[in-house]
């Protein structure tokens, strides 16, 4: 038996083809995004399974024992910070405050605030979801490197084994005053490394493994959250070739979301080019200076669009909490001066200009947006930790 379907998109006198033959055998394969003019982007499919770095290859044991390591608060200098305080399953690995409280906070999402005495800051940004966070950097054509991926709003790590080693050595992340930012990564290999069943565990995974070293924790914690998938959203299997998947009303959103130029930057499988852009977005008044992005260019990386559901905030600063009010951001963008009084027209990035969003789509482009969400994630927390500190840190 054959499915074909073929979708054709009139959008401002250029034509996209999807366009999907499959035999039972091609099932599950993506469906390739074909466009006569690309200027306006591509999207497709995520692909069903996940790379990992060649000195880093991904196993269930491994698996568990990163997850272990991201729900343990021994990786923090106070010892009451966990990687799972601000990446929560509850809000798809994202947090849903502005900014995050690390060190010296006390409570979970909406209800974690600082303690009673307190010096150290907010968060510099919002935290992003590390769902699907394996497929960063991935093209138009599903091309990536996982040694390679692009980490943080500013770019300034690539791959997940290197990104992890950034929220450890940060004040107000998981550092806290006691240690220094050269000291702490050392501090907290040796904490590891004195605890026995870690020990066995690292034993196990990495044969070599004589001492706990920072490089083995983050390889641990890297393989988890590259496990991390949630990709079979409805807008996955109708790329994949499942015509009912969609409604017509999402497919019209899906039209207009191209048309308006947004998949211009939220490109490819994850609907995003991971890129840097301005865009002018409101600063956060809890950060006590200014967030001036990329090398001071206001410059921030393209999020994905996927999994918006759970992961709300929005953009770097947190600042704006819905999905209507983002698409109002960007109509606004056509007329308006940019939010953040630092930015002018003349300095926002080139292709945020070519923006259209019209309010009449606004609703139908938010629902093509949920069909980007995929409830079916791992949310498994484990019952305790061998450091036999509280799980996920102070969070209850």
């Amino acid at each position: 038996m054959r499915i074909v379907l073929t979708i054709v998109l009139l959008v401002a006198g250029f034509t996209i083809i999807v366009d999907g033959c499959k035999s039972p055998k091609e099932e599950g394969k993506p469906v390739k995004s074909k466009s006569v003019a690309d200027d306006f982007g591509k999207i497709d499919a995520l692909p069903l399974e996940y790379k990992s770095p060649k000195d880093n290859p991904s196993t269930p044991e491994k698996i568990e024992l990163g997850r272990l390591l991201f729900y343990d608060p021994i990786l923090s200098g106070g010892k009451d910070v966990a990687c799972a305080t601000c990446h929560h399953p509850e809000f798809g690995y994202a947090e849903s405050l502005e900014l995050s409280i690390g060190v010296n906070g006390k409570g979970l999402g909406e209800r974690r605030a600082f303690n009673r005495h307190n010096d150290i800051p907010f968060t510099k940004r919002n935290a992003q979801s590390l769902l699907n966070v394996a497929f960063n950097g991935i093209d138009n054509d599903g091309n990536y490197i996982p040694e390679e991926a692009p980490m943080f709003w500013d770019l300034r790590a690539k791959g997940l084994e290197e990104q992890a080693t950034f929220p450890v050595k940060t004040l107000e992340e998981m550092r806290g005053h006691s240690f220094k930012e050269d000291s702490i990564a050392n501090e907290v290999a040796k904490r590891v490394d004195k605890i026995p069943e870690y020990k066995q565990l690292f034993k196990k995974n990495f044969p070599e493994c004589e001492t706990v070293t920072i490089a083995y924790i983050t390889k641990a914690l890297a393989a988890f959250e590259r496990s991390l998938v949630a990709n079979n959203s409805r807008f996955d299997k109708y790329m994949r070739g499942e015509k009912n998947a969609l409604s017509a009303r999402e497919l019209d959103g899906m039209k207009e979301f191209i048309k308006a130029g947004c998949a211009r930057c939220h490109s490819g499988p994850m609907l995003s080019d991971f890129k840097l852009h301005v865009l002018g977005v409101q600063e956060n008044e809890k950060n006590l200076v200014p967030d001036s992005g990329y090398n001071n260019t206001h410059a921030f990386r393209t999020p994905t669009l996927r999994n918006l559901r759970v992961t709300r905030p929005y953009m770097h600063s947190g600042k704006i909490q819905t999905l209507d009010n983002v698409m109002l951001f960007y109509e606004d963008l056509r007329g308006k001066p940019p939010p953040n009084k630092s930015i002018t027209w003349d300095n926002l990035d080139s292709l945020a200009k070519m923006v259209k969003v019209e309010f009449k789509n606004i609703d139908a482009i938010v629902e093509f947006m949920n069909t980007l969400n995929d409830d079916n994630y791992d949310r498994k927390i484990p019952d305790k930790v061998p450091s036999g500190l509280p799980v996920g840190g102070m969070i209850k």
